[in-house]
C-alpha cells in the first residue's frame, strides 16, 4: 500500500523481499520497462518502492502497480506482457476487469507457479471453457490457447469432473512418409505432439505425466486415431486444427460424448493443407458459431505471452498480408 506522498511522488512499502526483487527484475529489468512504459522513474531501495513524475504520470503508474500487485506479492516475477496488459486495460478503462483476471488463479505448476489468464481476451477464453462445451479458439501463436486449455483439462482431471485427458493433433507435415520415419508408431509420431507434452509437463511433472499416460488416463494421439470411437467423461483438446480437413474436423466433433467437453485451438494464417483444401476449422467456425453451448474465441497479437518480439513479427507479417 501507498506508505506516503508528496509533491510529485508516491512511496509503497512493499511486504517481503521477493516481491522486492519481482517489482525490481534480474537487472532492474522490470523497474526500467516501467519507466519506459509510464513516464514515471521508479526507485527501489530495500522495501520501498519510489515513483516521481508529474501527476498524470504517478496516477497511472500507481495504478498499475496496484493491477501488479496479485504477481509481486507472491514473489512472481512480473514479464513486459503482465506490464503491457494491465496498462491496456488502465487506458481501456478496464480496470476492474483485469483486477479481477489477478485475483483469479486456475492452477498452479508443478514448480510451484501460479498460473493465471495474463490478458483480458484470455481471460474470456478460459471463461468459455468453463461454461460451454465446445470451444474454439482462433489466433496466432504464442497466444496461449493450447496452453491454458490443457491447465483447465489437468484442474478437471485431477478435480475428477472428468475422468481423462485426450490431446491429438494432425500431423499433416508427415503425411503419407509417416510409414518410412524410424522407431515404432509411437516415435514416429511424437515430434508432432511434443506442445501437447511439454504442456503436461509443466503442469505435472515428467514422472506424473509417463505415469498417467501408462494408465491410458492420458491420451496423446495423431487425430486419425479418433475414427470409429466416443470420447464420454473426457476432456478433448485438438490442437492445430487449422490443418484439418473439413471431413477430418467433422469426424472429430462428432465423437464427443457424454459428460465430455473439447477445445480446438489453431491459427488461420498458418494452414498446412494442400493447396485449394479448405480447413476445417474455418469451415466449422462458420457453420456452428451460433449453436448454444459452441463458444468461439478470437486472440490477438496483443495476447501473446512469448517473447516481445513476437508480436511484432506477428503484427509485421500481417500488414504485409494486408498489401
Amino acid at each position: 500500500m501507498i506508505e506516503a506522498t508528496s509533491a510529485g511522488r508516491f512511496f509503497f512499502e512493499l511486504p517481503h523481499l521477493d516481491a522486492a526483487i519481482a517489482l525490481s527484475g534480474n537487472g532492474q529489468k522490470t523497474l526500467q520497462e516501467l519507466n519506459q512504459l509510464t513516464g514515471a522513474k521508479f526507485v527501489l531501495r530495500g522495501l520501498q518502492l519510489e515513483i516521481a513524475g508529474h501527476p498524470t504520470q504517478l496516477e497511472r503508474a500507481a495504478s498499475l502497480i496496484e493491477l501488479m500487485r496479485p504477481i509481486w506479492e507472491e514473489g512472481q516475477a512480473i514479464s513486459l506482457v503482465d506490464l503491457q496488459s494491465a496498462l491496456r486495460a488502465l487506458d481501456n478503462g478496464h480496470r476492474d476487469q483485469h483486477a479481477q483476471m489477478g485475483e483469479e488463479v486456475i492452477a498452479r505448476s508443478k514448480r510451484g507457479k501460479l498460473l493465471r489468464s495474463r490478458t483480458l481476451r484470455q481471460k474470456s477464453y478460459v471463461e468459455a471453457i468453463e461454461n460451454n462445451d465446445l470451444t474454439f479458439a482462433i489466433g496466432p501463436a504464442g497466444t496461449g490457447k493450447t496452453f491454458l486449455a490443457t491447465v483447465l483439462a489437468v484442474r478437471m482431471l485431477t478435480d475428477k469432473t472428468v475422468e481423462r485427458l485426450i490431446l491429438m493433433r494432425p500431423a499433416v507435415e508427415a503425411g503419407e512418409r509417416l510409414g518410412f520415419l524410424p522407431g515404432d508408431l509411437q516415435q514416429k509420431v511424437d515430434p508432432y505432439l511434443r506442445p501437447l507434452y511439454d504442456a503436461l509437463h509443466s503442469l505435472l511433472g515428467e514422472e506424473k505425466t509417463t505415469i498417467l499416460l501408462e494408465k491410458g488416463v492420458i491420451e496423446v494421439a495423431p487425430l486419425a486415431y479418433m475414427r470409429g470411437r466416443t470420447l464420454d467423461n473426457a476432456f478433448v483438446i485438438l490442437d492445430e486444427a487449422q490443418n484439418t480437413t473439413i471431413p477430418q474436423m467433422k469426424m472429430v466433433l462428432t465423437r464427443l460424448g457424454e459428460k465430455s467437453r473439447m477445445v480446438v485451438t489453431g491459427d488461420v494464417t498458418q494452414v498446412d493443407l494442400l493447396p485449394g483444401q479448405r480447413s476445417g476449422l474455418v469451415e466449422a467456425v462458420e457453420v456452428l458459431n451460433e449453436i448454444k453451448g459452441v463458444a468461439v474465441c478470437r486472440l490477438t497479437s496483443a495476447d501473446v505471452v512469448r517473447h516481445p518480439i513476437v508480436q511484432k513479427v506477428i503484427d509485421a507479417f500481417q500488414s504485409l498480408d494486408k498489401k
